[in-house]
């Protein structure tokens, strides 16, 4: 099957191209990104998945398989998604700043005859962060487009994680061995 990712996010491309499977991306603008109120906290990224994936049905063809994830940062509950700008970031820092929270990245993968969809969590625990090293990152490394504010794999991941239990992988924003798992197993059940 052709594998199509849909996402425009760099790191997801670069963790796909990893496996060395061929795959394209393909992106559609404008998609609803919304989730029920009642969806329990570890269920929202998959759910976001699902959405995303939906958006796609009548783009896929019959010799298809589309990837679609949402990655989330959660603090005591709190969703932090991607900051809207530099005190937002700031704000987010501090939060996770010597604690421990949750990221869940849920994918869903579809063809025009199945569904599987799955989440992946990963708890990361920071040192805690002083202002000038919240200031250093968020004014150099612009971590705008990343949930909870950060890149794991930039600057602030080297000096401030102290620990990680789960898929390093899967806070970058794509479980990818989970998704070599599955993708074995979707292909085998043909």
């Amino acid at each position: 099957m052709k594998i199509i990712l849909a996402s425009g996010s760099p790191r997801r491309k670069e963790l796909l191209s990893g496996l060395e499977i061929d795959f394209e991306v393909r992106l559609l603008p404008g998609i609803d990104e919304s989730y029920p109120a009642d969806t329990p906290t570890d269920k929202i990224a998959e759910c976001i998945a699902h959405t995303k994936s939906a958006a796609y049905a009548e783009n896929i063809a019959d010799d298809e398989l589309l990837i679609t994830a949402d990655t989330i940062v959660v603090v005591d509950d709190r969703i932090l998604g991607k900051p809207v700008d530099a005190d937002d970031a700031r704000s987010m820092l501090r939060m996770i700043s010597g604690r421990t929270h949750r990221v869940i990245t849920g994918v869903c993968m579809k063809t025009k005859t199945r569904e599987r969809s799955f989440s992946v969590t990963t708890d990361v625990t920071f040192k805690n962060l002083s202002s000038w090293e919240i200031d250093h990152y968020v004014d150099h490394y612009k971590p705008f487009d990343k949930a909870g504010a950060y890149g794991i794999q930039e600057w602030i991941g080297l000096v401030g994680v102290e620990s990680i239990s789960g898929s390093y992988f899967n806070v970058m924003g794509l479980p990818v061995q989970r998704i070599y798992k599955e993708l074995s197993e979707f292909q085998n059940s043909r």
